[in-house]
């Protein structure tokens, strides 16, 4: 059985998502929800699995080094899905010390347990260890042209506190990937909207 560990689970993306994957993968997976549950947290949105037997929610903040690391300890981890951020641009430019904290602090966190976790004496990986961070197209500013599209080569150029931490965390995973060979992917959302959303990420 694959062990996944999906950061912020409890929000409008991550909630979706384990939704998913238990209905396409129903008993083949195990699913460890890691949340810190702040005001977009809500673990309502996944009262029909929580008596799941391959099911686990951990309340904790994803900076915190010790309860992070232990999660991989007791576990034997094989993907790690990355959703847990602060995602909202007007908050960011209120208080950017928090977007930073969360979204680059406690990306390096998760990539550093994972790391610590899987990587051999060699500076190889067991295959099918996974590392997924959901990045944002932020990132890459905004397009003049309407019928203009953003592709991965796309140079970067975030413009508010909340895409530049984005883009930060980005740049770690990517530091990661060369430096240590560490398996991980990068995907960018666009837009999402949807069950379990929070009303100022649809109406700002």
């Amino acid at each position: 059985m694959r062990t996944y560990v999906v950061t912020g689970g409890a929000g409008f993306i991550g909630s979706n998502y384990i939704h998913y994957m238990f209905k396409k993968y129903g008993d083949e997976i195990r699913i460890i929800n890691v949340d810190k549950l702040t005001y977009a947290g809500n673990l309502e949105n996944l009262k029909d699995v929580e008596d799941r037997d391959n099911y686990t929610f951990v309340k904790a903040d994803i900076c915190d080094a010790e309860a992070i690391g232990k999660i991989f300890e007791e576990n034997d981890v094989d993907r790690v899905v990355h959703f847990a951020a602060e995602s909202h641009v007007d908050r960011s430019i209120k208080d950017p010390g928090v977007f930073v904290k969360t979204n680059v602090l406690g990306t390096l966190t998760m990539l550093n347990a994972a790391r610590a976790a899987w990587e051999r004496e060699d500076g190889t990986y067991p295959e099918g260890k996974k590392f997924l961070h959901v990045s944002t197209d932020e990132v890459y500013g905004s397009l003049s042209d309407p019928n203009e599209y953003f592709y991965e080569t796309t140079p970067y150029d975030p413009h508010s506190p909340y895409s530049a931490s984005k883009a930060s965390s980005d740049f770690m995973v990517k530091a990661f990937m060369d430096t240590y060979k560490f398996p991980a992917n990068i995907t960018n959302c666009s837009n999402n909207y949807g069950p379990y959303q929070f009303p100022e990420k649809l109406i700002p």
